[in-house]
């Protein structure tokens, strides 16, 4: 409870301090950008990163110690800077990789680095260590990771220490992942709701079930049952004052490893969470042939703040990706500009 307490205490100290720094954010950025050579002082120390294939912005590496454990971390610093991002900072991602894969095969294999430069955003990948989990898993499915302790406290303490160290918009920070990643960066926000101003899960798990390995399998294939809404009802029993949460949700329907009973538990969590009635208003499109795909989206007023995307053939994998790398299909649509486009209508 102690180490809860802390992180929370960390990022909530950050953001009395981000008025401050945002007013600083287009002297440092212009100053930070201009180094060809890496950063000394105020910056993970950087060693030779893992090759990927990147736009021509800055891909730095570092870990960050907590509570006796080594994060390890890359970062994606856009080339070019859009003129709002001199003022107030730029957004930024936080990137959660699967089971199996490290951080730089999740960069590479979704090319969101690519997608970032385009938009002018950071992408923070923290890499889940193989001495907390053997296959690189972040514990969704862990009871005291779902309640803001375990794997989140190192993730929530290397965002707060980017955060510190970099000129980011405090408004624009979004949580976003594929599978165990995916119920991870839904954890996160659903941790720290004032930090996050929207979440994207691809191929995720429902959250609030399982709570063991065993249990986890069963999730993954069958949904969370019972624990559905009740999982939802607990976070606002916690927080009653619980802001909107915009959530994408993307999914494969052939998935056969997260099947897709997950995606509409999600979203039917995402409805509770946001107080959309599920007969509300539900705007459907039918789009693509070679990659066809429904969009479903759920609206307050007129904004989308659920969005639903089914994948035709797509099975456990990152559409729109580098099929080179496992975990990744190249057939579209391209879920990091879904993401992106997605996270772009937001602001906390």
């Amino acid at each position: 409870m102690a180490k809860r307490t802390s992180g929370a205490r960390l990022l909530r100290s950050l953001w009395k301090a981000g008025a401050a720094q945002q007013k600083a954010a287009g002297k440092m950025m212009t100053g930070m950008l201009a180094l060809s050579h890496p950063v000394k002082a105020k910056a993970p120390r950087v060693r030779t990163p893992s090759p990927v294939p990147v736009a021509p912005g800055r891909w730095l590496a570092g870990h960050h110690l907590w509570g006796g454990h080594r994060l390890a971390y890359w970062l994606y610093l856009p080339q070019e800077v859009p003129p709002s991002a001199l003022e107030h900072g730029l957004p930024l991602v936080l990137m959660l990789h699967g089971c199996q894969q490290t951080a730089t095969q999740f960069a590479q294999g979704t090319r969101m680095n690519l997608m970032a430069e385009k938009k002018g955003y950071a992408v923070l990948y923290p890499q889940q260590s193989t001495t907390v989990h053997a296959h690189r898993c972040w514990r969704w499915f862990d009871k005291a990771t779902q309640q803001g302790g375990g794997d989140v406290q190192p993730v929530a303490a290397l965002l707060a220490h980017v955060l510190a160290q970099y000129p980011v918009d405090r408004r624009r920070v979004y949580a976003c992942g594929i599978s165990a990643g995916a119920g991870m960066a839904n954890i996160m926000a659903l941790n720290y709701p004032d930090v996050f101003a929207a979440v994207g899960q691809h191929s995720g798990p429902v959250f609030g079930a399982g709570h063991n390995a065993i249990g986890a399998l069963g999730v993954m294939r069958h949904g969370g049952g019972g624990r559905t809404s009740l999982a939802i009802g607990e976070v606002l029993a916690r927080r009653p004052d619980f802001p909107l949460l915009p959530a994408i949700l993307i999914q494969g329907v052939a998935d056969k490893v997260v099947h897709a009973v997950n995606q509409q538990q999600l979203v039917e969590q995402s409805l509770l969470l946001n107080g959309i009635a599920a007969g509300g208003p539900v705007k459907v499109s039918r789009r693509g042939t070679r990659h066809g795909h429904e969009i479903r989206d759920y609206l307050v007023g007129s904004k989308v703040v659920v969005r639903a995307v089914q994948i035709d053939a797509l099975e456990h994998a990152w559409s729109g990706g580098d099929p080179s790398v496992a975990f990744h299909a190249k057939g579209g649509p391209d879920a990091s500009r879904m993401m992106l486009e997605f996270f772009g209508r937001h602001r906390r």
